[in-house]
């Protein structure tokens, strides 16, 4: 059975915690849907983790589209929740068009940057589930830094937070910000937290996918890894090379023969054509 929002916000109260992971297309979504993880999110990070873009600002309505449908097949039970990219929400209307896209593409939820309550209101007036990312946001802030550190800081966010959820919020993303100040936040508001770099005490987990199969070949230090993905297929490739460059490959196991009648009836024409 598809996970709702409605079953994310009971795992605030009841547990265990929720976890997320990006996902971009279809293998990757179908893999990690066989696995159990809650949210499958389809981020603007996309961008700099798949296509090659500089930075998430490049990322095109139209690439989020395509990747939440990709996402999307492969699915059954997790909850999509798709980004609206950079420059795609700074109105109302603007926000009502794009969440509509992605919500036809298939995003059970959309996730937008900052603390923008007519853009939230909007969005819920749709009926769309909506999470706001607060902290460090990746599509405005050039440098990923730690967020909230001071009283004056952390008092913002808080207010963010509280703002944001009387506007319609669902959920929360809060990447890097000090593990208090998470806590502090998950108590204050009624709805699931999602940390990235946030600590323990958040009501769930959010990291990319990249980071922990190893395809990143950045350390970071707030992720972790459980895979070697980019070694293996680096391996696999060389292997590939060697032994068709050496004639092991094919093998005639690895194509069919044709019958010995037909090949003859074939060779006969080609003599005499």
């Amino acid at each position: 059975m598809s996970i709702t929002i409605h079953d994310l916000a009971a795992r605030k109260i009841s547990g265990p915690p929720i976890t997320m992971l990006t996902a971009y297309d279809y293998p990757t979504a179908l893999a990690l849907d066989e696995s159990g993880i809650d949210v499958l999110l389809v981020g603007d990070s996309v961008g700099t983790n798949v296509l090659g873009y500089e930075s998430e600002q490049q990322v095109t309505v139209e690439d989020m589209v395509h990747h939440t449908k990709a996402v999307r097949r492969g699915v059954r039970n997790a909850f999509v929740l798709s980004d609206l990219p950079y420059a795609s929400y700074e109105t109302p209307g603007q926000a009502i068009k794009t969440a509509q896209r992605l919500r036809e593409a298939g995003a059970d939820g959309v996730k937008v940057e900052g603390a923008i309550p007519d853009v939230i209101r909007a969005i819920k007036q749709l009926g769309i589930p909506i999470c706001n990312h607060l902290g460090m946001m990746p599509q405005t802030l050039a440098n990923a830094a730690v967020q909230g550190k001071t009283f004056l800081a952390a008092k913002v966010l808080v207010e963010q937070c509280l703002e944001s959820e009387a506007a319609g919020s669902d959920m929360f993303v809060l990447e890097l910000i000090p593990r208090q100040l998470a806590k502090i936040v998950t108590e204050q508001v009624n709805i699931p937290t999602i940390g990235i770099g946030a600590g323990p005490y958040a009501t769930g987990q959010v990291l990319v996918i990249n980071d922990i199969v190893g395809i990143t070949r950045k350390a970071v230090r707030h992720t972790a890894r459980y895979a070697e993905f980019a070694a293996d297929l680096r391996a696999a490739a060389a292997k590939y090379k060697e032994v068709v460059q050496h004639g092991n490959f094919p093998k005639p196991s690895n194509s069919v023969s044709m019958d010995a009648h037909e090949l003859a009836l074939l060779q006969e024409w080609l003599t005499t054509k």
